[in-house]
């Protein structure tokens, strides 16, 4: 019988298998992934990694393999404006450095991290099984005992769900949700350009919803479009001379010349909270959890918070004895996460629905609260904090760098 299987081998599910068999190697972790082996060598995204994640990251030993590849983010601006505007005023600057002169962010491929979280995997000795899924769950007083799509079955006293925000197990377990959908969809692209962005992002805010262009290495950045979703849907279905047409509308032409890079993707945008994120013998990590809307960039690491979280609850039980998988033990972990994730979701719902419009009054509002940060300093200090995940008091310990 394993002590852990995961679930879903994206990098929160990797990120979770190795931050527990690292601390805790005589623990018995295991992951399935319902992709091929290969799938993830072709992801062409790249996400954005606050500090503490980093740091994280650089304890389970993978982040200076993953440096190379990463664009720190340096400065970012926050604009406000029409599309067709011919200037766009810039109401918000930040400096991209906490309090270490760290980076309040990296930019990463995604390929690059997963890649790194494998090669943690394969020198911990933890299986990843591809083109598995979870088909059943049935959880007793010792173990759980998930069916495979294989028609295979697996003991084990923890399962952690991160498959994804429509997350079988979630549903199998009968945990309910808070959902509803924006009506936009982001769509994901890179770009190569003529000049440098000297590691500056930018946010426009325009009345479809915001525009981010966030730096990769080599003169490239990639976009996160928010569009309604019927104008997403017809843009990725447009020819390239249109596409590009309307992306330099939005991106402009401060750095030269544009190229698109690779493919184009567009995703739905909603909010989606748990309304629990354990049940007897699971727990939720991930987008299984909570799914928010990209205006914050927080997504990917409120799933590695969760993994911070979770990894201390089941090292700490296990040294104590204690059962891994019951209930109080799991119990622990959702207390620390559920109040952050709802805060975040019900931040990024407020955020999305203040810019993602285009009326007169509201810009005023939102206009004057921009010019407001910016001319406080601590204010500012405050907000790249939050933003670089390194302002808690109560954070679990790997957020911090330092070894369960």
């Amino acid at each position: 019988m394993l002590d852990m299987l995961v679930v879903g081998g994206g990098y929160v599910g990797l990120a979770a298998a190795v931050a527990v068999k690292q601390a805790a190697p005589h623990l018995a972790v295991e992951v399935i992934e319902a992709a091929p082996a290969d799938v993830w060598q072709k992801d062409e995204r790249a996400s954005a990694i606050i500090a503490a994640a980093s740091r994280m990251l650089d304890v389970f030993g993978v982040w200076n393999e993953i440096l190379p590849e990463a664009q720190p983010i340096d400065s970012m601006i926050v604009t406000d404006s029409k599309t067709s505007d011919p200037v766009r005023p810039v109401f918000l600057t930040f400096d991209g450095t906490v309090t270490d002169g760290q980076p309040f962010a990296h930019m990463v491929p995604n390929v690059a991290m997963v890649g790194a979280l494998r090669g943690a995997c394969d020198r911990l000795s933890i299986p990843i099984r591809h083109g598995l899924s979870a088909t059943g769950l049935a959880s007793g007083e010792n173990k759980a005992t998930i069916t495979l799509s294989d028609g295979s079955s697996v003991e084990t006293k923890l399962v952690v769900a991160c498959d994804g925000v429509r997350s079988k197990l979630r549903d199998m377990a009968g945990i309910k949700v808070v959902h509803w959908d924006y009506g936009q969809s982001g769509i994901v692209v890179t770009v190569e350009h003529e000049r440098p962005h000297n590691g500056c992002a930018e946010e426009h805010f325009l009345p479809s919803g915001p525009f981010a262009i966030l730096p990769l290495k080599n003169n490239r950045s990639s976009l996160v479009w928010t569009e309604r979703t019927s104008d997403a849907e017809r843009l990725i279905a447009s020819d390239d001379l249109i596409f590009e047409e309307e992306l330099e509308r939005r991106f402009g032409r401060k750095l030269g010349a544009l190229k698109l890079i690779g493919g184009r993707r567009a995703f739905p945008l909603g909010l989606t909270l748990a309304r629990a994120f354990v049940a007897p013998r699971l727990a939720l990590a991930g987008d299984s959890a909570h799914g928010i809307h990209p205006i914050s960039g927080q997504g990917l690491n409120l799933g590695f918070k969760d993994v911070a979280a979770l990894a201390e609850t089941i090292v700490e039980a296990d040294r104590l004895g204690l059962d891994i998988g019951s209930i109080n033990t799991l119990e622990r972990y959702q207390s620390w996460r559920r109040f952050d994730t709802f805060r975040m979701g019900v931040t990024t719902d407020v955020l999305n629905r203040l810019f993602s419009n285009d009326s007169t009054p509201i810009r005023i509002v939102r206009d004057f609260g921009l010019g407001l940060v910016e001319r406080l300093p601590k204010l500012k200090s405050y907000f790249i904090g939050e933003a670089a995940g390194t302002s808690g008091k109560d954070d679990p310990r790997l957020l911090s760098g330092s070894p369960l």
